[in-house]
Parts: C-alpha cells; structure tokens; sequence
C-alpha cells in the first residue's frame, strides 16, 4: 500500500492512469538551502554576541537574538509551507529578509554607539570574511583571530575584538541577504509561470477529467 502522498501514479481511480503533475510538489528541502544554513550560524553567532557583549537586561538583547531566529525560521516554515501554498512561502521568506536587515541595524547601531569604525564592503577584513565562508561557530571564531591578528594596536583589546565580531556579523548578515533576495526572485518567477496550489489542483482535476473521457 503506497503512503506517499506525491507519487505521481493511479490518481484516476485504479485505471493506470499517469498524472503528469503531482498535486502535492515536493517541498520541505531547506537544509539545503545556502541561506537556511547560514541562516543557523548566523543565528548561533549572534547568541554568543550577545551572551558577550549585550547585558541581558538590555531589551536589545532579546531583540537581536530573536531577530537571528527568525530569520532562520520562517526559511523554514516557508519551505514547509510551499506543499499547499507558494504564496505564503514567497510572504515567509521576505519575513526572513526582513529579519535580518533588523539585526543588521542592531550590528551597525552597535559599532556606532561604541564609536567603532564598520568596514567598508571592499575592505581586506570584509573581502577575507566573504572568501572565508565559515560554515559553523568553530570556524567563525578560528577566523575572527585571524583577523584579530591583523588589527593594529589598541589599548583596549575588548574594543578591538567587539569590531572584529561585529563587523565579521555585518559581513555574514549582507551575504544573507544578498542570497535571500536572489532565492526571493525565484520563488516570485516560479509563481508567475507556475501559479499556487489552486493552479495546481484544477490542472490536476483537468487532466484527471479528460483521462476518464
């Protein structure tokens, strides 16, 4: 007995008859998303930011890490949702975008109220962060010393090393949104030529319709 819900097969009441469109796509693939797992570190990397950096009874705290989160979950929930509605998945990871401008704020707002310097995109420290592509917190913090090593002396080491994470955050988070933008325009071209689950549902019925003729 078949439990799988999008086999393409005998949708048309035994005869044999092949659907050439499943009704329920495949949908729920986002931990291979690029986004979804930068997304996670980004998230993971902003936790410890804060635990560090952010007292925790600075609302921004709780701002900053909630904002990382869910710009992590609605990837998620818009990937699972994309089963019966694009729509809603095309609306959740705009969400997420805009999620993550929030806490690109919070970064910048952080360097400028400490009077520290945000590096300029086509910096060396930025460009070696891009180049970089940490893809867990082990390696995030391995390369936020390497950059530690490259800063000239101050005699506050605490500053050196909040601009360090900081700015190393500001460079991830541009990635991220570059990237979800990109994966934005996609969904939004899909639904265009391809329509939502009600496109789907009466092309399916359509083509069962005919079959039966």
């Amino acid at each position: 007995m078949r439990s799988d819900w999008s086999d393409r097969s005998d949708l048309s009441g035994g005869k044999g008859k092949i659907v050439s469109e499943p009704l329920i796509p495949k949908h729920g693939g986002y931990r291979r998303l690029i986004t979804y797992r930068l997304g996670v570190l980004i998230y993971d990397a902003t936790a410890a930011f804060c635990a560090r950096y952010i007292d925790r009874r600075d609302r921004t705290h709780d701002q900053m890490v909630q904002a990382a989160r869910s710009g992590v979950a609605n990837i998620v929930e818009g990937s699972e949702a994309a089963a019966t509605s694009k729509k809603t998945e095309l609306k959740l990871t705009n969400v997420a975008k805009a999620s993550q401008e929030e806490l690109l704020f919070d970064y910048q707002a952080f360097l400028r109220q400490r009077k520290l310097p945000e590096w300029l995109s086509d910096s060396p420290k930025a460009l070696a962060v891009r180049q970089a592509r940490p893809e867990n917190l082990a390696q995030l913090r391995k390369l936020m010393g390497l950059l530690m090593s490259d800063q000239s002396d101050r005699s506050d080491k605490s500053d050196k090393k909040a601009e360090v994470a900081a700015n190393t955050m500001i460079v991830l988070i541009n990635q991220e949104t570059y990237l979800l933008n990109r994966q934005i325009a996609r969904l939004a071209a899909d639904f265009e030529h391809e329509g939502g689950f009600t496109e789907r549902l009466y092309r399916v019925r359509r083509e069962h319709r005919d079959g039966k003729g």
